[in-house]
Order: structure tokens, then C-alpha cells, then sequence
């Protein structure tokens, strides 16, 4: 790798990069990535990367678990070769690991993707991944059902392997034999049954000595009464070792004649997880994707350097290329100056290799061709060089090399020699590479830098702050302003004599002087603008959220007004059906009274009561309005718990609190909290109703905490409990997050956590079906679920 991007530290970034690889050969793809000068390959890198984060987000990632690189194997089947059981498994596994990723990526259903290329280069062979599983159960077993062949030569194994353990059986346990044994059992050695004799009487059983104990008083003879069947066996068995090489050889001509096929989609899938490797990087990193350009032209918003730990970085704005070609950033030591230049030319150089970069949205990025940096004490013993000599070699070397499209980052430039020189030698530096149309930033000591900055157009100073009342830097980039050593202050700060700091400001030049103090009040003014710029936005944030709340209020309000309405409207139209209904039958009384002429006084009385009836009914289906008198008095003060009736909108509630001092009450209708003057409440004494969760019970949140959403739980080494409450918040998880099959690693052990497992899956109404791993999934050990 460029001794200029280690010295940023890309390196370090690719390795992070590698460990989020699923497959080795991703992982060495990642480690090789190199930055592309190419704007237009850049934004496709990084499409690719958004692509790959987005679907992520909503889908879960893709699983790559299984690749590895088979093209060996194949190559070697399409030859003509024999490949052996395990070699044909790693096949079947790759098989597996692509029909995988096709079937995720079939369930992200009306999500176009600039990563379809890749996702249409996987070839899924079902028949053959399911030819090799089918034929062979571990690299040491394969299977009976392999062939006809093998099932019927393994059947008469096991027929002529009973008869002469029946046999064996029989003479062990015969009173004449039993004398002569060392233990009644049968045994094998070199593929035949046999029994252990007592040494002294090997001469006494009729048949072939095959082996003797480590001690000599064991031998174990082959009873000539089944040297016949043994002699079968033996035969039998080299036919099962044929016919497994038949298999062996007929699975390896099926895998040759796929295996271009099969090499295609295996690289597709490398590069597919080295993408989505990126994507799982910029969720841990919390990075965005920036804008591309290739004009130089650098917009780092709350930049972090992905380096440092999330909880300590300072996040800081820098910015090079758009109005000022030159960044000179100055301030004491520890302050952040190199940071602040390596998270430049570091953030540069991963969107460069299309990783997305830990800043805030509105970032840019420009393209360059080089990325020279001179960072860092490289004092060399071996070739005799002091650091000034070693910086210098440097950046003759990087001045030889630098054009309009390259980044150049110089910390500490012209240090290690005296200062008039080396502040000379450094402007002189810096005016050299603008001439040759050079992006620079160089962080310095030297006020002659921070005087050529201000005075010099395209030049812009940057200070990194540091509080001279705790005497530790803030680590905050300042654009514009010049940083100061603060020598004098800290030296005061931490006990030097006032008479020796007086001194020695007195060997200081007027002129320098005079620039210190502009500066410090420049530093004042700017702090106190800032505070006060602070303080207006904050005051700006509460409004706008104040505002935001009586919006949101506002709107609660209104939709709970229309769904009164429309609840009264439909209660009215449920009465006046019901009185229709009602009418009608009525009339239809009358009309038969006037039909007939007998019994007209009964039915007459009859159809007054109905009527009387019907006229009850609706006037019990009126809401009770003395409820709503204005001159209702509460029968006693409003308590926490109280049910009560608003009484303007008719809707029930409960009192969550008691009256404030403005005599409003909070109460809870339905899923609507709202405050309510008590003229406008009215007491419901027979009814309690008791707020739920008020008892001040936690409720377990089902939100993913941040991360990105995870197919699969490990609960091994937990107890039963433990395990089912995990699994059962990852189910509901995964269910929020529309996943459609999930992984549970409980561990083979004894099998009690997986028969727990099992058994509460088969009562989870969201489960829709789930079996044990296969081979190349954690066989016994994983429980793979497919949900509702």
C-alpha cells in the first residue's frame, strides 16, 4: 500500500472493512480495495454502498454464510476428476449459500436496486444442490439412498452382519465355549467378527487368529463356522466402495458441467457481500453517503475520525476548495490539529474506495488523482536522517508529484529546524504548491503562517480551540480564526512565577505583540458570539417544538372531534333505522285491522302498546341531558383515578391528575390525553376506572435499539428461561420487521434448550413452520424458522 495512505490510515479502515466480510475471499477483496480516481467509478462504488444500506434498513442483511471458494473443485470436476465427499459438500454448501441470497432478495419485493446486475448473475442450481445432499450425509457417510445399488449391497451387509452376529451369539453363550473366553462378547478386527479366548486356550476353538491383547492374554479368533460369511462381508464390502466411487465420480461430472456457472455466481456473490461488508461498516460508523465531485471542492459536516471511539471524537466542520485552494489549521499541541488533518484526507480516501463516511448529511467529497501526505516524526536511523531531513525528503518528493488534482496534507510543516528558517521555508512551500493549482492544508506553530493566511486570498486559517481555564483543548475546529499557543497561560495556569512570564513576554517583538492581543480579542468576541448564537438557537429549537406540539395537539384534537361526529351520526341513523323498522310494523298492524273485521279491539290495543313501546325506546336513546345543566356542582373535588363525563363532547374518561392551578384537569379519553377545565366534567361516582400502566410497571420496548434489524439469536449457554424470553422479543422483532425466516443457534449439548425451543415454537401462532439445520448450517445445533 502507498506510504501516503498509510500514513492516513486506510489500512486500518480496510481491515475493519474485512472483518465485516462474510467470506474470505470478500475479506481479501476488501484488504485490496484501493481509492479509484475515477469521479464516475466513485459514484457507482457509492450508489452501490447506499443501495446495499438502504436494503439492509428495511430487509435485514443478505445471508452470505456458506461461500467458499470452490473453483478449484470444479475446475478440477470439468477436467474429468473425482472429487471426494467433502469437496462435493462445499459445492452443495455454495449451492445453498446463492439460492439463499436469491430467495432474500426475491423477498424484497418492489425495491429497485443498482445492485441487480449482481443479484441476476446468481445462478441457483437446485438439482444439483439437492442431488449432493441427497447423496451424501457427512464427508465420512453417504447416504443409502445414494443409489439402488448401494441400498441393496448395504441391505445384504446388514442380513449376512446379523446371521453371524447370531451365530457368534450362539457360540458365545454355549456352556462348552464360555469356559474358554476372556468376556462373552463379539468383537471386530480388521473388518471381521471375532471373539476374545483366553490365551491358554486359543488352541481349543477351530478357527483363525486375527489379533492379540496389548498384554498377551487375549486372542481374538475368527470361529471357522463363520470364516464363510465373514469372506462375504468382505466382499460386500469392496462393492460399497465401488459403487460410492461410481457416486462419487457421477455427482463430479454433474458438478463439471455447471461449474463455469457456478464459479460466475460464486463471484458475484464475493462481490455482493464486499458491498453489503460496506454497508454493515457505515451502519456501525453511522456514516452517510456524501456528494462526489471532482473539483476539489471538500464539505465535511460534523466529520468524525472513524478511528477514534464514537463516545470521545469530537465531531468537527472543514472545508477546502470551494472559497480558499489552502486550510493552514494552527493551535497548542494535543489539540487536534493532526486529527483534524487526517480526518480530511482519511474521509477522502474511503468515499475514494466507496464507503460511505461518518459526517452529517450535506457532506462533500472531491475525487483526486494522488493523496500526498507528510505526517508524523519519520526520523530514519538507517539512512542518517534527522526528522527536519526526513519531513523535507518528503515533501520535495510530494512537491515533484503534486498537480491541480491532488490533496497534499503537511503537519507541522517546516518544524524540526530553527523557526525564522523554517517559517520562511514554509510559507515558500505552500506558495509553491498553489502555484501548482494545489489543494493543501498544513497545520503549523508558526505565527508567520497565521499572518501569511490572513493576509493572502485563497488562504484560510483554522484554529483548534482549547480552554485555558481547565488547560485542556477542546478538540472543536474553528474555520477563520487563527489558533494561539496559549504558552503564557497555560504556563501561568500550572504555577509559573508572574515575573518570569512578564519577562518573558518582554522579549517578544511589538509587532508580535500586538498580533497576539488582535487575536485574543478576536478569540473573546468570537466566543462570546458564539455563546450568544447558541443561546438564540436553543431558544429557537424550544419554540419550534412548542410549536410542533400544538400542531400536533391541534390536530389530535380535530380528529378526535370528527370521530365523535361520526360515531353521533351513525348512533342516529342506528335509531332512526330502528324506529322505522319499528313504524313499519306498526302500519302493518293497522292495514291488517282494517282487513278484518274480528278481533279489531284487541288488535287495536295491541298496536297502542307497540306504539307507546317504540315511543320508549327512543326516548331512552337520547343522551341524558341534565347531565349537561349549567349549573352542575361537583359533589366532591376530582381525584386521581375519578371517572367522569366531558361533558360538551359526551365522551367518558378518567382523571390522570388533579386540578392545577388554573383549575384544569388532565384526563384520559380513549388514546387522547387532554387537559379539561372541571366546570366541564362531571362525576361518574359508580364507575372506577383504573389507568392502565399507571402502577408504574416497565413495558418492554420491541424497538430495535439501532442497529441493523438481525436474522438470527444465539441464546447457547443460557438457561431455558433466560433463552425463551430473548427468543420470544426476537420473534417479536422480526415480525415488526417483516422478516419471513429467522436462525436460532441453541447448541446441540444435551438437547434440552432445543426441545424447549421446539416446544415453544409449536404453540407461537406467528410460527409457521421450522426444522433443524442441515449440513453447512449448524446441523442439530440451529433451528431455522420460517414465520407467518
Amino acid at each position: 500500500m502507498d506510504r501516503h495512505i498509510k500514513a492516513l490510515e486506510l489500512d486500518k479502515i480496510l481491515k475493519m472493512l474485512a472483518n465485516e466480510a462474510s467470506c474470505e475471499d470478500s475479506g481479501r477483496l476488501a484488504e485490496d480495495l484501493a481509492p479509484s480516481s475515477s469521479v464516475e467509478e466513485v459514484k457507482v462504488r457509492l450508489a452501490q454502498t447506499s443501495d446495499a444500506h438502504v436494503l439492509i434498513a428495511r430487509f435485514g442483511a443478505p445471508p452470505f454464510g456458506g461461500l467458499v471458494n470452490v473453483a478449484n473443485s470444479l475446475l478440477r470436476a470439468k477436467a474429468g476428476g473425482v472429487l471426494s465427499a467433502r469437496e462435493l459438500l462445499s459445492i452443495g454448501q455454495v449451492l445453498k449459500a446463492i439460492d439463499a441470497i436469491v430467495q432474500w432478495r426475491e423477498r424484497c419485493e418492489g425495491v429497485k436496486s443498482c445492485l441487480d446486475g449482481y443479484f441476476n448473475a446468481l445462478s441457483p442450481n437446485k438439482y444439483l444442490e439437492n442431488k449432493i445432499f441427497g447423496a451424501i450425509l457427512s464427508e465420512e457417510e453417504i447416504a443409502d439412498s445414494a443409489s439402488p445399488a448401494l441400498n441393496d449391497i448395504r441391505r445384504k451387509m446388514r442380513q449376512v452382519s446379523s446371521g453371524i452376529r447370531e451365530q457368534l451369539n450362539k457360540l458365545i453363550h454355549s456352556s462348552y465355549f464360555q469356559k474358554f473366553l476372556q468376556e462373552p462378547i463379539v468383537t471386530i478386527r480388521s473388518g471381521r467378527f471375532v471373539v476374545p479366548v483366553k490365551a491358554e486356550f486359543k488352541n481349543e476353538v477351530d478357527g483363525l487368529i486375527h489379533d492379540t491383547s496389548s498384554s498377551g492374554a487375549t486372542v481374538f479368533i475368527e470361529p471357522a463356522s463363520s470364516v464363510k460369511a465373514n469372506n462375504e462381508l468382505r466382499l460386500l464390502a469392496a462393492k460399497e466402495r465401488d459403487e460410492i466411487e461410481r457416486i462419487l465420480a457421477e455427482l463430479s461430472a454433474a458438478a463439471g458441467e455447471f461449474a463455469d456457472n457456478i464459479i460466475d455466481s460464486f463471484e458475484a456473490a464475493v462481490r455482493l457481500d464486499l458491498i453489503f461488508a460496506k454497508a454493515s461498516l457505515a451502519f456501525k460508523m453511522q456514516a452517510v453517503c456524501p456528494k462526489v465531485s471532482d473539483g476539489g471542492r471538500i464539505v465535511l459536516k460534523r466529520a468524525r475520525h472513524p478511528l477514534i471511539d464514537p463516545k470521545t471524537v469530537v465531531p468537527a466542520d472543514i472545508s477546502l476548495g470551494a472559497e480558499f485552494d489552502t486550510l493552514v489549521i494552527t493551535g497548542p499541541n494535543t489539540g487536534g490539529k493532526t486529527v483534524a488533518l487526517k480526518t480530511l484526507g482519511l474521509l477522502t480516501l474511503m468515499a475514494m474506495c466507496g464507503l460511505m463516511i461518518p459526517a452529517e448529511e450535506g457532506s462533500e467529497v472531491s475525487v483526486f488523482d494522488r493523496v500526498l501526505a507528510d505526517i508524523g516524526d519519520e526520523q530514519s536511523i538507517e539512512q542518517s536522517l534527522s526528522t527536519f531531513s526526513s519531513h523535507m525528503t518528503n515533501i520535495i518528493d510530494i512537491i515533484n508529484k503534486a498537480d491541480e488534482r491532488t490533496l497534499v496534507l503537511l503537519d507541522e510543516l517546516g518544524a524540526g529546524t530553527d523557526p525564522v528558517e523554517g517559517a520562511a521555508l514554509a510559507t515558500a512551500i505552500l506558495e509553491k504548491l498553489r502555484q501548482k493549482g494545489v489543494k493543501v492544508a498544513a497545520t503549523t506553530h508558526y505565527a508567520e503562517l497565521k499572518m501569511y493566511a490572513l493576509q493572502t486570498p485563497g488562504v484560510e486559517n483554522a484554529a483548534c480551540e482549547f480552554d485555558v481555564a481547565t488547560l485542556k483543548p477542546t478538540y472543536r475546529l474553528i474555520l477563520g480564526a487563527a489558533g494561539r499557543s496559549n504558552a503564557f497561560a497555560i504556563s501561568k495556569r500550572l504555577g509559573l512565577e508572574e515575573e518570569i512570564i512578564e519577562r518573558a513576554k518582554e522579549f517578544i517583538s511589538s509587532e508580535q505583540a500586538r498580533f497576539e492581543q488582535v487575536m485574543a480579542r478576536l478569540e473573546s468576541t468570537r466566543q462570546s458570539l458564539e455563546a450568544s448564537l447558541a443561546e438564540a438557537q436553543d431558544s429557537m429549537l424550544q419554540a419550534r417544538e412548542a410549536e410542533e406540539k400544538a400542531r400536533k395537539r391541534a390536530a389530535e384534537l380535530e380528529r378526535e372531534r370528527e370521530r365523535l361526529i361520526e360515531r353521533a351520526r351513525l348512533d342516529a341513523e342506528r335509531i332512526v333505522d330502528a324506529a322505522k323498522r319499528q313504524a313499519n310494523a306498526l302500519i302493518e298492524e293497522l292495514e291488517r285491522l282494517k282487513r278484518e273485521e274480528g278481533g279489531a279491539g284487541e288488535r287495536l290495543t295491541r298496536a297502542k302498546a307497540l306504539t307507546k313501546a317504540v315511543l320508549r325506546e327512543m326516548d331512552n336513546a337520547l343522551p341524558d341531558l341534565e347531565e349537561y345543566k349549567e349549573n352542575y356542582v361537583l359533589p366532591r373535588p376530582l381525584r386521581k383515578g375519578d371517572s367522569v363525563l366531558i361533558a360538551d363532547i359526551g365522551k367518558k374518561g378518567t382523571v390522570l391528575e388533579e386540578p392545577d392551578s388554573s383549575g384544569n384537569v388532565l384526563v384520559q379519553a380513549g388514546i387522547i390525553k387532554t387537559r379539561v377545565p372541571v366546570e366541564n366534567l362531571r362525576l361518574i361516582e359508580e364507575e372506577k376506572v383504573k389507568v392502565k400502566g399507571s402502577s408504574g410497571g416497565v413495558v418492554k420496548s420491541l424497538a430495535d435499539k439501532g442497529g441493523r434489524p438481525k436474522t438470527e439469536i444465539d441464546i447457547r449457554g443460557k438457561t431455558v428461561d433466560e433463552a425463551l424470553a430473548d427468543l420470544d422479543f426476537f420473534i417479536d422483532s422480526a415480525i415488526l420487521s417483516s422478516m419471513e425466516q429467522v436462525w436460532i443457534i441453541h447448541g446441540k449439548g444435551t438437547g434440552a434448550l432445543r426441545a424447549a425451543v421446539h416446544n415453544y415454537l409449536k404453540r407461537h401462532r406467528a410460527v409457521d413452520s421450522f426444522r433443524l439445520g442441515t449440513y453447512g448450517e449448524g446441523e442439530t445445533g440451529v433451528t431455522i424458522v420460517r414465520l407467518k
